[in-house]
């Protein structure tokens, strides 16, 4: 897998680089038309083809997120905070596009949680390059942690290998790098999942207390989404239900 090139987000939720253009509106207007079409038969309770579209849907943040350059048309959908979905239609370009993703708040010192984990069910296209992936922020944005329970095509985590660990009820392929404006530990599960569930607070101890690559850092935001590079032609990725938990 080829490393990639990561920015420092705007405001913490993957609004990633500020390449705004013109450009995305026509492609953004197509995704109109055509990614609604693919959400549930159902009416959603909620949808957005803006390209920094979000909400609040009982106790998380939804958001579009469309912050890469070079991106396509994508419209996201949601029933509640942990069932909705994406339609996505991005050039077989390198580089990430977007980050659609549900945002969950947590704001606790490590030492202070007594648990934190998630579950997750999703049903992802079979062509396309993206991740499907948790992406995990201290409050002062110093640290990134990532944990990608699935990939498909040419994507690859930034940072260089650092071994392989069993934690949080999965095993882990562990890269650690850093874009300039914080350090990324990525995680990526050695076999891709499609549901499950993970415990995050072990694998923020692991980091923090075995490597000595943190401190007692707050954890503010639980993000889960679909980081995607390129999805040609128009595809679906479905969050069927999802759930953060802390205690």
């Amino acid at each position: 897998m080829a490393p990639r090139t990561r920015t420092r987000t705007r405001s913490r939720a993957r609004f990633r680089s500020r390449f705004t253009t013109a450009l995305l509106a026509p492609a953004l207007a197509l995704g109109a038309t055509v990614g609604l079409a693919s959400a549930p038969a159902q009416a959603a309770v909620w949808n957005s083809c803006d390209q920094w579209g979000n909400t609040q849907l009982n106790g998380y943040t939804l958001y579009n997120n469309i912050w890469g350059s070079g991106a396509g048309g994508q419209c996201v959908w949601a029933n509640s905070g942990t069932n909705w979905g994406v339609w996505a239609d991005h050039p077989g370009t390198g580089g990430i596009k977007s980050y659609p993703n549900a945002k969950k708040v947590i704001n606790k010192p490590i030492t202070s949680l007594t648990s934190l984990s998630s579950s997750y069910d999703v049903t992802v296209p079979s062509s396309g390059a993206y991740n499907t992936s948790y992406d995990i922020w201290d409050t002062d944005y110093d640290y990134e942690i990532m944990l990608w329970v699935n990939h498909h095509g040419a994507v690859g985590p930034l940072g260089s290998p650092q071994g392989t660990v069993a934690l949080g009820g999965h095993t882990w392929n562990v890269y650690k790098g850093d874009n300039g404006a914080n350090e990324v530990f990525s995680f990526l599960r050695t076999s891709d999942s499609n549901s499950g569930s993970v415990q995050i607070l072990p694998i923020l101890k692991w980091i923090k207390d075995t490597k000595g690559w943190m401190g007692d850092e707050t954890i503010g935001d639980v993000q889960f989404g679909y980081e995607i590079t390129s999805s040609p032609g128009g595809l679906d990725f479905r969050t069927n239900s999802m759930s953060v938990s802390s205690g």
